[in-house]
């Protein structure tokens, strides 16, 4: 019995380091790719930036009216909801599905899933799946965006939906990824809550037509922009998570190597105590 508690023991000690060696290594991998992943997202803030400031630059050329800016009674809400690809990464993708039960209520929505849990989760819980061509984050480039930019412009257009939204995870620090919705459409009216003088601008063609064209753009770049944060996101969440779970192999070897040896200990102690009763018996 005591040869069989031994074996076990070192069986599971066998295990618990193999399946560290299995957390550690996706820690590093994770650590490795959450840099060029920080790296791309500071890079398209800076096309976001500019697509914000030129739309705010043509609200205060003139007062048009638009349809990506009219305000509109909300029956239907369009959600853009970038998640992982994969699992193994703590709350990353629950805190988001989470953040669009709370904002939807009862309200009814749709989804175009980005991310490969995502897709699974909306599909699950039976909710309309409005674009599913890309599923996977790490496949996501601008082009993509684009594309997407355009469908959700179109559908807002035609009254598919009221509202539109992004909601991805802001990344804070290699230790805080917040979820995060932003809202797209329709688009805030920038020029009533900024002050100041207002710079004259002559615009070819006129500011509406303009507006029109680069209303999908601005789209496209916000989710590009999430997509980017998200994927910097789910890559830290993950390394947090190998790392705690490395940490807790560590532990729960040391317990199984104390136990171990003191198993140990009481089989030599045994032998000793029968090979003793054994000599005084002759």
């Amino acid at each position: 019995m005591a040869g069989a508690s031994l074996r076990d023991i070192r069986g599971r000690i066998k295990s618990i380091e193999s399946t560290k060696k299995i957390t550690k290594a996706m820690e590093l991998v994770a650590s490795s790719k959450v840099r060029k992943a920080r790296e791309n997202a500071e890079r398209t803030k800076v096309f976001y930036d500019i697509l914000d400031a030129a739309i705010t630059e043509l609200e205060s050329s003139g007062g048009f009216e638009n349809v990506f800016s009219k305000k509109r009674e909300v029956k239907k809400i369009c959600y853009i909801v970038i998640a992982g690809d994969r699992g193994l990464a703590g709350g990353f993708n629950n805190n988001v599905f989470k953040l669009v039960a709370e904002d939807a209520g009862d309200i009814p929505y749709c989804v175009m899933p980005i991310g490969k849990k995502a897709l699974e989760h909306f599909v699950h819980i039976g909710k309309e799946i409005v674009y599913d061509k890309y599923p996977l984050t790490s496949e996501m480039h601008v082009g993509s965006c684009v594309e997407i930019g355009k469908l959700v412009a179109g559908g807002f257009r035609k009254g598919d939906f009221d509202r539109v939204c992004v909601v991805y995870t802001e990344f804070v620090s290699m230790i805080s990824q917040v979820a995060s919705l932003k809202n797209v459409l329709p688009l805030p009216k920038k020029s009533d809550v900024e002050n100041g003088p207002k710079m004259l601008t002559l615009y070819e063609p006129e500011p509406e037509e303009i507006y029109e064209k680069i209303v999908p753009q601005y789209i496209s770049g916000t989710i590009y922009n999430a997509v980017c944060e998200s994927l910097a996101s789910e890559y830290a969440a993950r390394r947090s998570a190998m790392d705690s779970a490395t940490k807790n192999a560590t532990e729960m070897i040391d317990d199984l190597t104390l136990k171990y040896n003191r198993a140990r200990q009481n089989v030599i102690t045994q032998e000793l105590n029968e090979i003793v009763a054994g000599a005084e018996a002759l």
